[in-house]
C-alpha cells in the first residue's frame, strides 16, 4: 500500500498536466445546484484534507491545484479565508487505462505493395487477413467541487477529462494552471473584465 501511495504523486502530476496538453484539449463539463446563487458567496477555502492528499500529507499536486484555484476565484471577486469560509473546495483525480483496437487491411492489400497489380480491379473476401494494432493509453479526469460549508452541500462541480500526454509531466506547473483555468471558464461568475458566457 505504501508503494502504491508513493507512486501516486507522479501519476497525479502527470494526469493533471496531461489533461491540458491533449492535442484537441480536454473535454470540460460543469454543473451547478440550480437553487444556489454562486455570486452571493464571498469567501472560499479548502477542505483540511482534499481528496488528492490521500497519503496523510499535502502533495505538490494539491498545492498547485490550490494555488491555481485560488487565482481563479480571486479573479472572480472571492476572498480566501482560513476560518469559516462560505465555500469549501475539493479536488479529485482519476486515471483510467484504456485500449483501442484498430484493424487495417494487410500489407499490400488494395493498390500498393506486392498486391498492387490488382489496381482496384477486384477486392478481397470477408475475413481476409488484417493488420491489427492495439493502442494502450490513459484517460485522466480532474474534478473541482465547491461545497456550501454551512449546508455541507455540493453547489458547483467542474470536470476536465482527456487523454494523458506524458510529455507535459516534464513541466506540470503551467499545465495544471491551464487545466484549472479551462474548468473555471465554465464557472457562472466571470473573472473581472471577462463577459459572462
Amino acid at each position: 500500500m505504501r508503494l502504491l501511495k508513493s507512486f501516486m504523486l507522479p501519476v497525479v502530476l502527470g494526469l493533471v498536466a496531461g489533461l491540458s496538453a491533449c492535442s484537441s484539449g480536454p473535454t470540460i463539463r460543469a454543473d451547478a445546484d440550480p437553487s444556489a446563487n454562486l455570486s452571493a458567496y464571498k469567501t472560499f477555502g479548502f477542505f483540511d484534507q482534499v481528496s488528492t492528499d490521500k497519503m496523510n500529507y499535502g502533495t505538490i499536486a494539491s498545492q498547485r491545484l490550490k494555488q491555481a484555484t485560488r487565482n481563479e476565484l480571486t479573479r472572480r471577486g472571492y476572498a480566501y479565508s482560513d476560518s469559516g469560509p462560505q465555500l469549501l473546495v475539493n479536488f479529485n483525480i482519476n486515471l483510467e487505462n484504456r485500449s483501442d483496437v484498430r484493424s487495417e487491411p494487410g500489407v499490400g492489400v488494395g493498390y500498393g505493395g506486392y498486391y498492387g497489380y490488382r489496381a482496384g480491379m477486384y477486392g478481397v473476401w470477408g475475413g481476409y487477413p488484417q493488420n491489427v494494432e492495439t493502442v494502450h493509453y490513459q484517460v485522466g479526469t480532474l474534478t473541482i467541487d465547491m461545497v456550501d460549508s454551512a449546508r455541507k452541500q455540493l453547489v458547483w462541480q467542474g470536470t476536465a477529462q482527456g487523454r494523458v500526454d506524458k510529455q507535459a509531466v516534464e513541466n506540470p506547473g503551467p499545465a495544471i494552471d491551464k487545466a484549472v483555468a479551462d474548468i473555471f471558464e465554465k464557472f457562472p461568475v466571470p473573472a473581472a473584465g471577462v463577459p459572462a458566457q
